[in-house]
């Protein structure tokens, strides 16, 4: 078992020391969306260093903060803008990228997020070397200290052995994974009640506190052809104990992730080359595909488990303390 660190939450103190310092140069990101006058682009380079410099040191310091969606008009591409200047800092701050989380892959949860409107659309955020980790023996322990209201997603993961083509098909995309296995994904929301926008949760780090992977299945050739109908029709069972027994909380279907978690993947993909300030997919990657079930609040002292059914994964079992 493994004790995962605090710092997967609050261990952002020394990023934030540094940026209160020396704040990040404001410049022109020349792959944006468009800007027709040069000094609106630099208003809003300027306006998304400040917000990233906002969200950061709410997560180092464990604050709530209000929507930023709340002050202006901010729209999805503004977000992805906004989580480009926190991955450079994070970047510049010596973490490394190891790969995506996509979120909002489960359609049967879109009505309950989204205050103005419901979101009816999936995004992502990066993945860093400080909130990666593997369960050993697919057993873990988590400290939940300096975390935002957090909760608790069960999600397919996947590692891409070779990088996808431009034009890559779902069948193709497959043949581009190494392994998969499953995985925990705690998020966190710095916003009271969970309450926000999509642009809000893209901004936020895609809502990404940290993802404890469990024992990796390798694929073979076989197996990746017929990848996505497998998943399609694979289950999991979600229960949870505060003492010696568990109970069954929720299950969930590969169906709920746009029909496969390897369609999640795919539309991945074709999000990124509408984005060209982010780098496309490349081999090595994780691929974090959105939870099976709904999000589900968690405390110190829980105990959370799953069991698969149509699919050769163990299930994860993780402590909370």
């Amino acid at each position: 078992m493994f004790l995962a660190n605090v710092c997967s939450f609050a261990g952002f103190k020394a990023c934030v020391k540094m940026l209160r310092r020396k704040q990040s140069p404001k410049q022109p990101n020349p792959t944006s969306h468009l800007v027709f006058l040069r000094d609106s682009h630099m208003l809003m380079s300027t306006q998304a260093n400040r917000y990233a410099h906002q969200l950061l040191e709410a997560r180092a310091t464990s604050q709530q903060i209000p929507c930023i969606s709340s002050e202006n008009g901010l729209s999805v591409a503004d977000a992805y803008d906004i989580a480009k200047s926190i991955l450079d800092i994070r970047t510049a701050q010596g973490e490394v990228m190891v790969g995506r989380k996509i979120g909002f892959t489960n359609r049967r949860i879109w009505p309950l997020y989204g205050e103005r409107e419901p979101i009816n659309a999936p995004m992502w955020a990066p993945m860093f070397d400080q909130t990666v980790r593997f369960a050993e023996d697919n057993h873990g322990v988590q400290s939940l200290t300096g975390a935002m209201q957090p909760r608790i997603e069960p999600e397919i993961v996947f590692k891409l052995g070779s990088t996808p083509s431009p034009d890559a098909t779902v069948e193709e995309i497959a043949e581009c994974l190494e392994w998969m296995a499953h995985g925990f994904e705690l998020v966190a929301c710095p916003f009271a009640d969970w309450k926000f926008e999509a642009a809000d949760a893209i901004a936020a780090f895609g809502l990404h506190g940290t993802l404890i992977v469990g024992e990796p299945h390798m694929l073979s050739s076989a197996t990746r052809r017929h990848l996505a109908d497998i998943l399609t029709a694979a289950s999991v069972s979600l229960s949870y104990s505060e003492g010696a027994e568990f109970t069954l909380h929720s299950a969930g279907f590969g169906s709920n992730v746009l029909d496969s978690p390897v369609h999640a993947v795919w539309q991945l993909h074709q999000t990124l080359k509408a984005q060209p300030q982010f780098a496309p997919l490349q081999a090595g990657e994780l691929i974090a595909t959105g939870t099976l079930t709904d999000a589900h609040p968690i405390k110190p002292g829980q105990t959370w488990s799953t069991a698969f059914s149509g699919v050769t994964l163990p299930g994860l079992t993780l402590s909370l303390v």
